[in-house]
């Protein structure tokens, strides 16, 4: 697809959605409320999306403590290979708070990196953090940077990081939306959501532990006999010092719904509590769709067009990305959503992708996915490419979704009189649209067929002789004479 091409194909688009959006915003249910958190600060995330369900001072800076090292832990398995060998400096052993977290390893101890992650994420091992972190940066202080760095990365701008570990510094903080945003890049990462899962671990043998020492984690509502058990927490981690209070981040999963919680500035028993209560909002309010089975904006579009050598006449011809989410409250349906489209694509958005659609609930965004391009039909002379996801479904097949959800998602659509005037409006817009459209297509055919008799003529010239410069004077030279003819017929008129 040329570029001139694509840019037509979207600007129809642009039409499409402006149409689709008009019937996505009347009486949409309200925001689920009613969550509540006796913490500072609190949040409740969509893992999938990164959309906030419900928060609480979410971009107030509080102290982090021990749930630092989920950051920590993402930077060490982005950066080495798990049976890398870590070796225990007197610094990584010893600048630690007395009586902090440990797993009783001492100086010229030696551990692989999977060891260590789960020393840091099991245990919460001040000794195992300050390791890691100088096996992957030299020092630590050099690690904090490249922390500070990645959680620039994710979006996060209310902290700063000033050791792996979390142990107390006044320039150690973050907010529990940033917290939210390191927790999702990590619970994304099938590595630290396998080990951070992990509910019984033996470190080997070293000086301290011959006989190898067993660890589990600090996160009672990961273990099926404490009272404050939940079914489905993946993970987590707790954190504690006198100036943070506690700290705790929670993932759970239940129905193909991915939350996340961070409680900052919290104490015991009631962050346990605190957690629990965002959790069951979350799940009890929320429901998470794939957009790829719902979306119809589309139909139009892949029905009859044809745009250069890309066939438009197969519901194929343009997909979804099938693994796309959006969040929405359970008492919505997904034509709730409002589309927006839009065409800055990175380097990182799948590839193939013509656009990005965001969809806005009322005045939040709930998801995104990509229009792709299925670039095998661009092939005029390969055979038929294999079947894909749709862009529309008779009937979306979705086992997460409940049957009262699928009854209202299925709802016919009612839009009122007003909207039937808008969208005709719109319509007429878009007509005007499509003539532009077709107006600077035939110029810019006009154009490529000039350039392509140009290129004939000089090839001719070259094939005779003549060079473009006897050429030119001599169409010169003609172009002279004729004007000369021109004005002799019209100043020499008959007389009688």
């Amino acid at each position: 697809m040329t570029q001139f091409t694509k840019r037509i194909f979207l600007y129809f688009l642009c039409f499409i959605f402006s149409v689709s959006s008009f019937t996505s915003v009347w009486a949409a249910p309200e925001w689920p409320s009613g969550a509540s958190a006796q913490a500072e600060g609190a949040i409740l995330m969509d893992a999938d999306t990164g959309t906030v369900l419900w928060g609480q001072n979410i971009h107030q800076q509080y102290f982090p403590a021990s749930i630092t090292k989920i950051l920590t832990a993402l930077i060490v398995i982005e950066n080495c290979d798990l049976d890398e060998i870590v070796t225990f400096s007197h610094n990584a052993v010893y600048n630690v708070e007395a009586n902090s977290s440990s797993a009783g390893i001492d100086v010229g101890d030696k551990l692989t990196v999977k060891d260590c992650l789960y020393a840091l994420l099991l245990k919460s091992a001040n000794e195992s953090a300050n390791a890691l972190a100088e096996h992957v940066a030299g020092t630590t202080e050099d690690f904090a940077d490249m922390m500070n760095a990645r959680a620039k990365e994710l979006g996060c701008t209310n902290s700063h990081f000033a050791n792996p570990s979390g142990l107390n510094n006044p320039e150690h903080y973050t907010s529990a939306y940033d917290m939210a945003l390191i927790s999702r890049a990590a619970f994304s990462n099938p590595i630290f959501e396998e080990i951070d899962s992990t509910t019984y671990y033996k470190l080997p043998p070293n000086s301290n532990n011959p006989e190898g020492f067993s660890i589990s984690p600090g996160h009672r509502m990961m273990k099926k006999n404490d009272s404050f058990y939940y079914p489905g927490v993946i993970g987590g981690k707790t954190g504690y010092t006198t100036l943070a209070g506690n700290t705790l981040v929670t993932c759970a999963e239940k129905n193909d719904l991915k939350l996340i919680t961070v409680i900052l500035k919290g104490s015991t028993p009631q962050y346990w509590a605190d957690t629990k209560g965002l959790l069951n909002f979350g799940f009890e309010n929320f429901v998470s769709l794939r957009a790829a089975e719902y979306e119809k904006t589309y139909n139009a579009v892949t029905s009859d067009l044809n745009f250069s050598s890309l066939s438009m006449n197969k519901p194929e011809a343009l997909i979804l990305d099938p693994e796309s989410r959006i969040i929405l409250p359970k008492t919505a349906v997904f034509s709730d959503a409002v589309p927006e489209l839009s065409y800055d694509i990175s380097s990182g958005d799948p590839e193939g992708a013509i656009a990005k659609i965001n969809y806005r609930y009322n005045d939040r965004v709930v998801g995104c996915t990509f229009l792709e391009v299925n670039q095998a039909l661009l092939q005029t002379s390969v055979e038929e490419p294999a079947p894909q996801t749709p862009l529309s479904f008779e009937e979306p097949a979705s086992p997460s979704a409940s049957d009262d959800y699928r009854e209202r998602a299925l709802r016919p659509f009612e839009i009122p009189l007003a909207a039937w005037l808008v969208l005709g409006s719109v319509a007429l817009v878009a007509a005007l649209g499509g003539i532009i459209s077709f107006l600077i297509y035939r110029r810019h055919r006009e154009e490529q067929e000039l350039l392509i008799r140009r290129e004939q003529r000089m090839r001719r010239l070259q094939d005779s002789g003549i060079s473009a410069d006897d050429f030119n004077s001599i169409m010169e030279r003609r172009r002279r004479s004729s004007s000369t003819k021109r004005r002799g017929r019209k100043g020499g008129k008959i007389k009688f």
